[in-house]
């Protein structure tokens, strides 16, 4: 699939754990407030991933779909309330439900990977979507690849490389499953960036969490569960750390431009790795505390790189 959107200058990296927020940012950057909200965001997203793997035995399709049903009240609300109906129709249709698809993928592989893996070696796996957008928005969007971008997806591809730590068992599946949700992540971002300038950011939010809502309803009865008092809080607060994190960055990309915001999205790790830490003593192997560094590493030269590129646009 190709768009037809022509964009000059090397892809900025998005935020990764959901949805890109979109919509044009004020004249100057507030930096004190939009780092507040991306404080907010990462230890929001820290709480969802800890929150999914207290939900323990729960169906991967239940859990899936508490995150998205607090996230589709949420922003349905919003539209109601600015007089906005949400499901009205588009032109975009097909690129909300592409977008909503992938986005759905990625959010159920990294679910998987949460139930197996150390929060935050999950955390940094899906990191990788920033990266995965880079090569896309070439593909797709017909963006100009930066070459300064090379050495930062050859470090961000080493530090995936050593947070899986390659094996030929059946034990690699679950770190495969973390890196895999990052690629449909970075899909997902792709998509939104098409649909820059032609749909809100709420209505992109309500999309895919309409849709991921609407494909795992039929799974509760398929796959019936009957959780316990704490499960059933885990769940509920899967969905009202999802959309914390989410509104997060949204507003913390409403204060700052992309180019110098996107990076400290990565505080998401940062947060995970204390919460998995205090919750179940998880301390990462030296592999997995080396990739970190070489995935956070390449996403600052990205961000370096993008920041020169657009000065040099301006």
């Amino acid at each position: 699939m190709t768009f037809p959107e022509k964009k000059k200058g090397c892809a900025s990296l998005p935020n990764q754990n959901s949805q890109t927020p979109l919509g044009s940012h004020a004249t100057r950057d507030n930096m004190t407030r939009a780092m507040a909200w991306m404080i907010l965001s990462g230890i929001s997203f820290a709480f969802m991933g800890a929150t999914v793997k207290l939900s323990g035995d729960v169906p991967l399709t239940t859990k899936v779909f508490f995150r998205n049903l607090v996230t589709m009240i949420l922003t349905a609300s919003v539209a109601f309330r600015m007089h906005q109906n949400p499901l009205a129709a588009t032109p975009n249709l097909l690129r909300l439900v592409l977008r909503s698809l992938f986005g759905l993928m990625g959010v159920g592989l990294y679910f998987v990977a949460l139930n197996e893996l150390n929060l935050a070696e999950a955390s940094l796996l899906n990191k990788t979507s920033p990266f995965f957008v880079t090569v896309f928005a070439v593909f797709f969007l017909k963006e100009k690849f930066s070459r300064a971008m090379i050495p930062a997806l050859a470090l961000a591809f080493v530090g995936a490389v050593l947070v899986i730590k390659p094996r030929f068992d059946m034990t690699i599946l679950p770190a495969v499953a973390g890196f895999a949700s990052g690629m449909f992540a970075g899909l997902a971002y792709t998509l939104v960036r098409s649909l820059k300038g032609k749909e809100s950011p709420n209505r992109i939010i309500f999309f895919f969490s309409f849709i991921s809502t609407l494909a795992t309803l039929p799974f509760l009865f398929i796959f019936p569960s009957s959780p316990t008092g704490n499960q059933w809080l885990a769940l509920i607060g899967t969905g009202v750390f999802a959309a914390g994190g989410q509104y997060g960055l949204t507003f913390a990309y409403h204060h700052a431009r992309a180019s110098r915001i996107s990076v400290f999205t990565y505080l998401h790790v940062l947060f995970s790795l204390v919460v998995g830490y205090l919750l179940w003593n998880e301390q990462p192997d030296i592999l997995s505390i080396v990739g970190g560094f070489l995935i956070i590493a390449g996403a600052v030269i990205s961000h370096r790189a993008t920041s020169r590129e657009n000065k040099g646009l301006n």
